[in-house]
């Protein structure tokens, strides 16, 4: 019996909303892409293909077996490692008394985690030499999205291609974006006044947030629903 299972899961949408995918992989003892497997999602948004990745892969391994989760969403990681139990107590409404955002899928996850060892374990995506399971899981869930169509290991398909949102390690860095015309940008800045984010948790004068479409927030929420 395996004493653990590393591997990875991610979601990509190509509009968010948009044509969007999930993907997961899992590696062998040296930490290579042994096993994999990618899905079409049709239209919809990117943390519910994020969702949906962690939900196949979780699906897709011996619960009895303790498994390390990679991850470059945190949305994804947060809702089912941080703001879950809040949402539980409060019968799956937000600290805001909103319904819980795609909670079809994070009722299904918790499901799917009960009695079980995993570990996640955030990773920065896109990054020159970055987690290589990550990499590949982002790329096959692009690529599903693109072509809509499934592809894996279990049915020979070949590895998914270079993503062209990784720069070379000899790329020029690029310089800052500077801010949209409607006033967001990608900037974080010092709240001047308390406030509440979008996934429902508060937020101190003095902290960091940043512009989403739905308000000011924790930067890591920038693309989580309300």
């Amino acid at each position: 019996m395996l004493e653990r299972v590393v591997a990875a899961c991610d979601g990509a949408s190509k509009g968010n909303p948009g044509p969007a995918a999930w993907a997961w992989v899992i590696a062998d003892e040296t930490e290579t892409p042994a096993r994999w497997e990618a899905g079409p999602l049709g239209k919809a948004t990117n943390n519910v293909a994020e969702l949906t990745a962690l939900e196949r892969l979780l699906a897709a391994t011996d619960p009895g077996v303790p498994l390390e989760i990679r991850m470059d969403s945190q949305y994804a990681m947060k809702a089912v490692t941080t703001w879950l139990p809040g949402w539980k107590r409060n019968g799956w409404k937000t600290s805001a008394g909103k319904p819980v955002a795609n909670q079809d899928l994070v009722v299904r996850i918790d499901e799917l985690l009960a009695g079980r060892t995993v570990e996640f374990r955030y990773v920065p995506a896109h990054q020159v030499d970055g987690d290589p399971l990550n990499d590949f899981a982002d790329r096959a869930a692009s690529q599903a999205a693109v072509v809509q169509e499934p592809a894996g290991s279990g049915l020979g398909s070949p590895q998914p291609p270079p993503s062209p949102d990784t720069p070379s390690a000899k790329a020029p860095r690029r310089k800052a974006a500077a801010p949209r015309k409607n006033g967001s940008s990608s900037r974080t800045i010092k709240a001047k006044f308390p406030g509440r984010c979008v996934c429902g948790r508060g937020y101190a004068a003095g902290e960091p947030i940043a512009k989403n479409p739905q308000g000011w927030g924790h930067p890591e929420c920038r693309t989580a629903e309300a």
